[in-house]
């Protein structure tokens, strides 16, 4: 991998100070390539860049308590726990508590002491300190958490004291090569600022988010950065830092921001209300391929083919019909399903928004609904017990609202798995959250009272259709 050298960063710097000073872009730029004609040309600096935004990203420190064992090191090993679980630590001498440390970064983006920070950052903190760039520590306490975004909001208690805070940028507005800082505490060493350019937009991160659309950047993400800063060169919040990509645990020069509209949306729904309710379409789709494109005469594959509309869901009132291809919403082109899970998710609940579908190789302007998802049917969460497959498990009927919150599509109803005992069969055989019941020995489930009806039913053998991740497939007990 190459590496970026000392004098590469201040000829970037120096790039950055041209356009400053008026450069016009569309190729100028490229055609007078210059070097320093004297001393002041080679002393430009991100200085008074760092001077106005360092002091609104702060440091996160958590404290948790947990149960650890001094004789008997196997009982921490998560294998030999997801059988025994945690509370065999109680019985074994030696057992005790400890206070378990950790370090992240957040960002200061009211006067009044919010901070935005990563969920992740905060999970299991029992303890939550705040740090500021002049080294004041304050208490906080969590507004609320949103974990499918990965962002929480922290209120530090500040007794009536501003603090400086930074605005948060339209995030479309990015382009790739823009040049941006990002601010942190990697590694627990320290304030530290690096910088970098937006290497790409709309970037997937696995096992991050199911909403992904991150900023990627070249700018040094660490360990101790989450939750920190990514600014551009006006001094605004174009992201938040979250995740990176590692062979080693240290950065390789590809890094990921939530773009700052999520955390707008975000951030108003959790002080508002304490939970974020994003809207919902009531519509699935996949993205256009280039055989698809080709075939429907698109000059290049984008977009989003509708598979299916739920009946009387907001799609459906709006007349978006199978087969539509759904181009752009809210004015913003839509590149992909993902994308489309992105859009929805940054505009507020209530009122409507425009789609643009292509339809019958012509362009049809849409207005859709933006509201919540309905919790029709009722959950019914249920604790299954008795001698059958299913016994620890907890599940529910499927709706669009229970879908919403775990981060599914919804397609129609059925019974989904909420939690599993691990003690229980339904968790040796091997059932995981998130499957949804579809069939059991032949027999179609599409609620939690038909499956507590066939599972009183006696059989020697068990054939159980589940839906997992979207693929279909069989569980076979005997």
């Amino acid at each position: 991998m190459k590496m970026f050298s000392v004098k590469s960063y201040r000829a970037l710097a120096f790039c950055a100070a041209l356009l400053t000073c008026g450069v016009s872009a569309g190729g100028s730029l490229a055609q007078n390539k210059v070097v320093p004609q004297n001393q002041g040309q080679v002393k430009y600096s991100y200085a008074p860049l760092v001077k106005k935004t360092a002091p609104a990203v702060v440091n996160v420190f958590t404290a948790k308590t947990v149960r650890t064992s001094r004789y008997v090191p196997l009982f921490d090993d998560p294998f030999f726990r997801q059988f025994f679980g945690d509370n065999v630590l109680r019985a074994v001498p030696g057992a005790k508590k400890k206070v378990q440390n950790s370090l992240g970064s957040g960002v200061l983006i009211g006067a009044d002491g919010l901070v935005v920070t990563n969920n992740h950052v905060l999970e299991g903190a029992d303890e939550i300190k705040v740090v500021l760039h002049d080294r004041r520590e304050f208490s906080a306490k969590v507004l609320g958490k949103d974990e499918r975004t990965d962002i929480a909001v922290l209120k530090l208690d500040l007794k009536g004291e501003k603090l400086p805070f930074l605005k948060l940028s339209d995030s479309d507005l990015l382009e790739v090569g823009d040049l941006v800082l990002a601010i942190g505490n990697p590694f627990g060493v320290g304030q530290t600022v690096t910088s970098g350019i937006v290497s790409a937009l709309a970037r997937t991160a696995s096992g991050v988010s199911d909403l992904n659309s991150f900023i990627q950047t070249d700018a040094a993400i660490n360990p101790g950065n989450s939750g920190g800063a990514l600014v551009d060169v006006n001094g605004r919040l174009v992201g938040v830092n979250t995740a990176i990509f590692t062979k080693t645990g240290a950065s390789h020069g590809i890094g990921f921001a939530i773009p700052a509209n999520m955390v707008n949306r975000v951030v108003t729904s959790l002080i508002t209300s304490g939970n974020v309710v994003r809207p919902w379409l009531g519509a699935k789709g996949q993205g256009v391929t280039a055989e698809i494109a080709d075939s429907l005469g698109m000059a290049r594959p984008y977009g989003v083919m509708i598979t299916s509309v739920y009946d009387g869901g907001p799609a459906a009132r709006g007349n978006l019909k199978v087969g539509d291809v759904l181009l752009s919403v809210d004015g913003k082109e839509i590149r992909d399903a993902q994308d489309l899970r992105f859009r929805v998710a940054t505009l507020p609940v209530g009122g409507t928004t425009q789609v643009v579908v292509m339809r019958q190789r012509g362009k049809v302007t849409l207005t859709l609904a933006l509201e919540a998802p309905p919790e029709v049917p009722k959950r019914s969460e249920t604790l299954l017990r008795g001698h059958h497959p299913f016994q620890g498990a907890v599940v529910g009927n499927l709706s669009p609202k229970l879908a919403d919150e775990m981060g599914l599509v919804h397609e129609k109803n059925g019974v989904i798995v909420l939690a599993l005992d691990r003690k229980g069969s339904a968790a040796r055989l091997g059932f995981e959250r998130g499957d949804i019941v579809r069939k059991v020995n032949g027999a179609p489930v599409s609620s939690v009272k038909e499956l507590l009806g066939l599972l009183r039913e006696t059989a020697s053998t068990w054939i159980i259709r589940i839906e997992r991740d979207g693929r279909e497939s069989n569980i076979v007990i005997r």
